[in-house]
């Protein structure tokens, strides 16, 4: 096979910024047939392949990129599955830049390969030609129950049905996905996409039940009680966090997950949509993540006249992928960074009129590593605005920890595993950002597909088997 020795990626097709600003439509269009095969061909299948060691689920990426190259689609696409529940989802939202990408050979001279948009590929190619539903594990007779249908809970749920479980996964809302459905907006990550993946696991058996609250509806005590043998708790990190400063609470101001989960979830753009966003006028985002880019984009096309991301460190700092940064500044959002909110203004009405900010400059590294913020005296402005989303980050809800007996936890909330996932209650197993606090899509299910491995050993164990 003839290799492509182009230093540079193969570009991915994308809607015009002036069009997609005001569109759900997903951004990228994704590769052709053509391109795909191109770039599949710049693979070098080295021998040490420090991608897979750069996967968090361990995926053979030169394994599936060869298929492609090799025109096996589907070939391509059964060798991902072996090790990614999910390829459709992380080929769209996985930070490969930071991760298999970043220690690809080809980026010490140019670019790397484009691993997560050859994903992408071969899982959209599955999708749209191949019907067949393969068959179920068999059954070994044992039943575990999975808390959450995010990424970790889904990878979790995919991981033991192959093994043969009988996989019960439970989730809080009335949607299966967790911050797949709710969190990432649609023109990064259609719902009908999510949508696929899960129906790929019902079909592999794992049974979902939507609308139970683990801690309300029932306890992880009940679960036992119901006759599974381990327990998977992926509940993520659903608490959002505020400023703390004086304004907070008037009308305007949103957390991050409620501003996106009414977009994403509830459909809040509607015409007569029963929960409703402020939408046009002026927009403030504090924060510097993709969650604060997904929330300043989404206002974009709900027809924000001026979208402003206030960020207190500058751009070198910023946490957001730089893909993401790119498109919301092709896409009309305006980063302002070195700035810290202080206050919220309102009207009588309370209503929110303004974010009054401080200038900061920045000082030495902190503990993460970044240059520690500093307000600048003598600098406060007042940037007149009709909504504020704040997205600083979020923490797991106390509910799990606060209904289970012997569950610890650290000071943050956050379940306290051994290395497999395994917390201090027999049988019970976390992973995602219940254990590390907000994190990567893909960081969640490397923690997902390790736990199941741990509970079978468990399970095993506990009956007297060996593997």
């Amino acid at each position: 096979m003839e290799r492509n020795m182009s230093p540079d990626k193969t570009p991915m097709p994308v809607q015009d910024p002036a069009v997609r600003s005001r569109n759900f439509g997903e951004v990228a269009l994704g590769y052709t047939y053509e391109m795909a095969v191109s770039e599949a061909k710049r693979c070098l299948n080295c021998r040490h392949k420090p991608c897979v060691a750069g996967c968090p689920v361990g995926v053979d990426i030169p394994a599936f990129i060869g298929k492609i190259a090799q025109d096996d689609m589907e070939g391509a696409y059964l060798s991902l599955l072996a090790d990614n529940a999910l390829p459709a989802i992380c080929g769209r939202v996985c930070p490969q830049e930071s991760q298999c990408e970043g220690v690809c050979v080809r980026g010490i001279k140019g670019e790397s390969v484009a691993i997560g948009r050859l994903e992408r590929y071969a899982a959209d190619w599955h999708r749209r030609h191949t019907c067949d539903i393969p068959p179920r594990p068999a059954p070994n007779g044992c039943r575990v129950a999975v808390v959450g249908s995010g990424p970790g809970g889904l990878t979790a749920a995919g991981e033991l049905a192959k093994m043969g479980y009988q996989v019960t996964v439970y989730e809080a809302l009335h949607l299966p996905g967790g911050v797949l459905a709710y969190g990432i907006p649609e023109f990064r990550l259609p719902k009908h996409i999510v949508q696929s993946e899960i129906d790929a696991l019902r079909d592999m058996g794992v049974a979902i039940e939507t609308n139970v609250v683990i801690g309300r509806t029932l306890t992880i005590d009940d679960l036992f009680d119901m006759g599974f043998e381990a327990v998977f708790a992926g509940t993520g990190a659903g608490l959002p966090s505020f400023m703390g400063v004086p304004g907070e609470s008037l009308k305007g101001v949103y957390s991050a997950n409620e501003y996106l989960t009414r977009i994403n979830l509830m459909k809040a753009y509607q015409k007569n949509s029963a929960t409703p966003v402020m939408m046009g006028g002026r927009v403030a985002v504090v924060g510097g993540g993709n969650v604060a880019m997904d929330a300043a984009r989404c206002a974009m096309r709900l027809g924000a006249d001026e979208v402003s991301i206030l960020y207190r460190r500058g751009m070198e700092e910023l946490p957001a992928r730089a893909e993401e940064v790119a498109h919301a500044l092709e896409e009309g959002v305006r980063i302002v960074t070195l700035t810290s909110p202080i206050c919220v203004h309102g009207n009588d009405r309370g209503w929110v009129t303004g974010i009054e900010c401080t200038e900061m400059t920045l000082g030495e590294s902190d503990a993460s590593g970044r240059r520690r913020p500093i307000v600048k005296p003598d600098s406060a402005f007042t940037l007149p605005v009709d909504t504020v989303v704040v997205a600083i980050g979020t923490s797991p809800n106390p509910l799990l920890r606060a209904t289970t007996p012997g569950l610890h936890c650290d000071e943050r909330g956050r379940i306290i595993t051994d290395e497999n996932g395994m917390t201090s209650r027999a049988g019970v197993f976390a992973g995602g950002d219940a254990v590390t606090g907000a994190a990567t899509v893909i960081q969640a299910m490397g923690a997902g597909k390790q736990a199941a491995r741990a509970m079978d050993r468990y399970i095993r164990a506990k009956r007297g088997e060996t593997e």
